[in-house]
């Protein structure tokens, strides 16, 4: 199932380019049109970009997302059903491309972040971690997206519901620190799980965290590693069942 997704690649290379071309395009953007870093001091690249690869990890899933529901519709999965496997392969076989899309998208954004001046300060140990926690979140991410567009159930419902993905994104502290929030908005901010992720990812590269002091920036690798467990601990198993459920 992984290896047909990929075969999809080959053909429809244009979507591929289009995944990896867009963080970076919000990147430039950010790192110099609209310069951002308030309530920070010193190189904002050196913060954005860690929060970036956070943010690259929760684009991009309405393709599989699509994929899901397309198959669902046009009777490919009935197909499949006839075939020695079990039921949830397929979405296993969509997770798993999708998961080699993010670690392609993340090594751009990273030699990309690279060539803008960005530095991994933290170590090799320590960076091959922050780069497991980014997965880890994508992870966690795409079978919450496969559980919803099979709740949705139609391609164009689909669209409708991965527009929750930018809320989720820039309610986060990927383009500026909490700090420089109001009081209520930053509290919050901290506890998004992408929030997490990306503040856990600056201090495992060595990168501005923003000020420390509240429970879940002090806590950050803690919390990038509660949340994509607890996410997946409830939507893997929800997305399985319901899609068992619907080729059944």
């Amino acid at each position: 199932m992984t290896r047909r997704e990929l075969a999809h690649w080959g053909r429809q290379p244009a979507q591929v380019v289009v995944g990896l071309v867009f963080p970076v395009m919000l990147l430039l953007m950010f790192g110099y049109l609209i310069g951002g870093g308030r309530g920070l001091e010193g190189d904002y690249m050196a913060y954005l970009l860690p929060g970036m690869l956070a943010l690259s990890m929760a684009f991009g899933l309405e393709a599989t997302m699509l994929a899901v529901t397309q198959d669902l519709q046009k009777g490919v999965i009935d197909r499949f059903r006839a075939m020695p496997m079990a039921s949830g392969a397929v979405l296993v076989g969509r997770a798993a491309a999708d998961m080699i899309q993010s670690a392609v998208a993340l090594a751009v954004m990273a030699g990309v972040g690279l060539a803008l001046g960005w530095r991994w300060n933290g170590g090799l140990a320590a960076g091959f971690a922050a780069l497991g926690l980014l997965l880890l979140l994508r992870f966690a991410m795409l079978w919450a997206g496969i559980h919803l567009a099979m709740v949705a159930g139609r391609t164009e419902l689909v669209q409708a519901v991965q527009i929750l993905v930018w809320p989720i994104g820039f309610f986060s502290n990927a383009f500026a620190t909490p700090e420089a929030m109001p009081g209520w908005l930053g509290a919050a901010v901290e506890w998004n799980p992408l929030s997490a992720t990306a503040t856990a990812a600056r201090d495992l590269f060595g990168n501005p965290t923003g000020a420390p002091g509240s429970w879940a920036s002090d806590h950050a690798e803690l919390l990038a590693l509660a949340w994509p467990v607890a996410l997946t601990a409830v939507f893997f198993p929800l997305a399985v069942r319901r899609f068992a459920h619907l080729s059944g």
